[in-house]
């Protein structure tokens, strides 16, 4: 028993059976056949090809582009029009099944997961929070600016801080003290 979408793949496959097989103009059998004599005869029945292996018209015209752009690569090195037609099937052919694997690799692809994702509000709100705190080291003095980035931002101890900028530990502990108090009054609400 023949079910409606076999039949409609039948269907479908006859009238392009037929359009495929109406007579064509007779070609000057003394002038030589050029790639664009072989493209206005053979473009839409090798873009019919592809369209039943894409399943995509504009991507089956893509196919079908890149088969005679190949063609016109070897043309010099083909024996006869047969030759060059049957070239340009399994160019179309090799193509489509290109697309394809291209289709399923993208379809099977998955991105890897981010265990820290954030919205798009908490990145905007972290954005203005790190204006902020940008806008409060800038009401400091230079030595406490200094000390509190690389605290802070460089990762450094009070030891590698000390070696950095050449004061002692006890000042880069009190100059640190200093500038966060300084900072939290700057950022406290209602204190501008």
């Amino acid at each position: 028993m023949v079910s409606g979408a076999e039949n409609a793949v039948e269907v479908t496959l006859t009238r392009l059976r037929r359009l495929d097989t109406r007579p064509e103009a007779a070609p000057d059998p003394s002038a030589p056949r050029t790639l664009s004599d072989l493209y206005r005869d053979h473009r839409m029945r090798l873009v019919r090809l592809a369209v039943l292996l894409v399943d995509d018209p504009s991507t089956a015209e893509d196919v079908v582009q890149e088969a005679f752009t190949g063609l016109h690569r070897h043309w010099s090195g083909l024996r006869d029009e047969a030759a060059a037609v049957g070239y340009l099937r399994a160019a179309v052919v090799n193509g489509s099944r290109s697309v394809l694997r291209r289709r399923r690799t993208a379809r099977d692809y998955v991105p890897p997961h981010q265990v820290n994702a954030r919205s798009a509000e908490s990145l905007a709100m972290l954005s203005a929070e790190h204006q902020a705190v940008v806008d409060a080291l800038s009401t400091l003095p230079p030595r406490q600016r200094e000390v509190l980035v690389l605290r802070y931002y460089g990762g450094l101890s009070e030891a590698e801080i000390s070696d950095a900028t050449g004061i002692s530990r006890g000042t880069v502990k009190s100059t640190a003290s200093r500038a966060l108090d300084a900072v939290a009054r700057v950022m406290r609400p209602g204190a501008r």
